[in-house]
C-alpha cells in the first residue's frame, strides 16, 4: 500500500491500471463548482445559450416523437446510427465543402466519445500524437488516458504552423518515435481562437499527405461564424487523410450528446465495433430528435441565430478589454466560436491568480490546463458564449482588477514562477 496518506484513502489505489493514473480533473471541471455560485460572473466554462433554441418546439417535438415512434426511439439502435440522421449529417457537412456517404459516419455520443474512439483504435502506450500548442482539454485528457506522448506544435494567429509541423514530424522520425495522427481544431480553434486559413490548410494536408501521417479534424464550431460563409473544411480536400469530428452540441443542444465521425471505411468499421464494445448504441431516442429537428425546423435559421447572440457578446467581451485591461495584455479577436485567449503581462501567472480571481467574483480557465506538459501559465481563456453582454463587462472589470492587483505584487515583490502551483 502506498505511503502517500492521500492514496490511503482510497484503498484500492494500487490496484489500478497505469493508464487510471493519468485521470485527473481537468482545469474547467473542477472550476464548475465554483463557477456557478450567482455572485460570481464565470468567463470559464464553454456552454452554449441553450434558452436561444426554440425550446416549446423542441418539447412538442420530442413529446410527438414519443407517441408516434415510442417503440423505435425507446429501443436499441444500430452501432453505427440511425441512418436518417446520418443522412441529415452528411447534409449538415456539405455546408463545409464536405461530399460524404452516410455509410461513411458513424454517430457517436457527442464528438468527445468520437475522439476517444479514434484514440482506443490507434494509440499504445508511448506512441506519439501531434496536437496544437495549445490544444482542447478534453483531447489532452483522452490522449493521458490511453497513455499516449502529446507533442505540441506551436500557433500563431493564423493557426498551426507548417513549418513547426513539417519540423517535428521529421525530428520525431528521427528519434524513431512512432506519430499516429496529428489532432487539430482549426476553425475557431479552442482554446486560442483562431482560424487556419485556405493556404494553411492546404500546406498542412500536404505536409500530412507526405508524412503519411493521419490527420483529425474536430470541427464542432464551423458553423458558428460571425462573417461570411462557413470555411472550408480539411475533410473537404482530403477524403482518405482526414477524419472529421462533427458535434450538434453547439448548434443544437450540448445535453442531447449527438455528435459523429466520417471517416474511411477500414476505419469507419472499428469505430463501429470500438462503439458497440463501449455503449452498444447511441441514446436512440437522442438521435431521433435531432434527425427530426432538422427534419422539421428551420435549423440554418436557427444556427444564425445563434451566430448573432455570440457576435454580440464576443463583442462586448471584446470592447470591455479594450476599455479595462491593463498595459501587456494581449489577446485574440475571434471571428466565431465561443473563447477569447488572453495572454498576461510578463510575470504574471494565471493558475496562481485564479483564487484572487474568485475572491474577486470571476472566473476564467488557466492556461495550463490547455498543455500536456502544464505550461501555458502566462495565459487564460475567457468564454463569451453564456453570459449576458453586460454580465460579461462586468465579469471582464472584475477580472482587470485582478490583474492589475497582481502586477503591483509582480513589481514589489517579482514574478511567479512559471510552474507554481495555485
Amino acid at each position: 500500500m502506498s505511503n502517500d496518506p492521500r492514496q490511503r484513502l482510497d484503498r484500492y489505489v494500487d490496484q489500478y491500471a497505469a493508464r487510471a493514473r493519468t485521470m485527473v480533473a481537468s482545469e474547467i471541471r473542477a472550476l464548475f463548482a465554483v463557477a456557478a455560485r450567482p455572485e460570481i460572473v464565470s468567463l470559464a466554462g464553454g456552454m452554449p445559450y441553450i434558452t436561444a433554441l426554440p425550446l416549446d418546439a423542441v418539447g412538442e417535438l420530442a413529446g410527438q416523437l414519443v407517441t408516434d415512434c415510442g417503440a423505435v426511439a425507446l429501443q436499441y439502435g444500430s452501432g453505427q446510427g440511425d441512418p436518417g440522421l446520418r443522412e441529415s449529417i452528411c447534409e449538415v457537412m456539405a455546408l463545409e465543402g464536405i461530399r460524404a456517404h452516410p455509410d461513411e459516419v458513424v454517430v457517436t455520443v457527442g464528438s468527445q466519445q468520437a475522439l476517444d474512439l479514434m484514440t482506443r483504435i490507434f494509440i499504445d502506450p508511448g506512441d506519439v500524437v501531434l496536437a496544437e500548442a495549445p490544444s482542447y482539454v478534453g483531447a489532452l485528457a483522452t490522449f493521458a488516458s490511453y497513455q499516449a506522448s502529446v507533442v505540441h506544435v506551436p500557433m500563431d494567429d493564423d493557426g498551426i504552423i507548417p513549418e513547426a509541423l513539417e519540423e517535428t514530424i521529421a525530428r520525431l522520425a528521427a528519434a524513431g518515435k512512432r506519430i499516429k495522427f496529428l489532432y487539430s481544431v482549426p476553425t475557431f480553434h479552442n482554446p486560442a481562437a483562431v482560424t487556419l486559413p485556405a493556404q494553411r490548410r492546404a500546406r498542412v494536408l500536404d505536409i500530412c499527405r507526405r508524412s503519411d501521417l493521419l490527420l483529425i479534424e474536430d470541427n464542432p464550431y464551423g458553423l458558428l461564424g460571425f462573417d461570411g460563409e462557413p470555411q472550408r473544411a480539411l475533410r473537404a480536400d482530403s477524403a482518405d487523410g482526414v477524419v472529421y469530428l462533427g458535434s450538434f452540441s453547439k448548434t443544437i443542444a450540448s445535453g442531447l450528446r449527438v455528435g459523429w465521425a466520417l471517416a474511411p471505411h477500414g476505419i469507419r468499421d472499428k469505430l463501429v465495433l470500438a462503439a458497440e464494445s463501449a455503449v452498444l448504441c447511441t441514446s436512440s431516442l437522442a438521435q431521433l430528435m435531432v434527425r427530426e429537428y432538422l427534419a422539421t425546423q428551420p435549423w440554418q435559421d436557427q444556427i444564425k441565430v445563434f451566430c448573432e447572440l455570440y457576435a454580440e457578446r464576443r463583442d462586448a467581451m471584446l470592447s470591455a478589454l479594450e476599455a479595462s485591461m491593463p498595459t501587456g495584455c494581449r489577446w485574440t479577436r475571434p471571428g466565431g466560436g465561443f473563447y477569447v485567449w488572453l495572454k498576461l503581462p510578463d510575470g504574471l501567472n494565471s493558475k496562481v491568480m485564479l483564487p484572487r480571481a474568485i475572491s474577486a467574483r470571476v472566473a476564467y480557465v488557466p492556461g495550463t490546463g490547455f498543455y500536456a506538459d502544464g505550461s501555458g501559465s502566462e495565459y487564460l481563456r475567457l468564454s463569451f458564449c453564456y453570459p449576458e453582454p453586460a454580465r460579461i463587462k462586468e465579469g471582464v472589470r472584475r477580472l482587470a482588477g485582478v490583474v492589475e492587483a497582481e502586477i503591483e505584487l509582480r513589481d514589489t515583490f517579482g514574478s511567479w514562477p512559471a510552474d507554481t502551483p495555485a
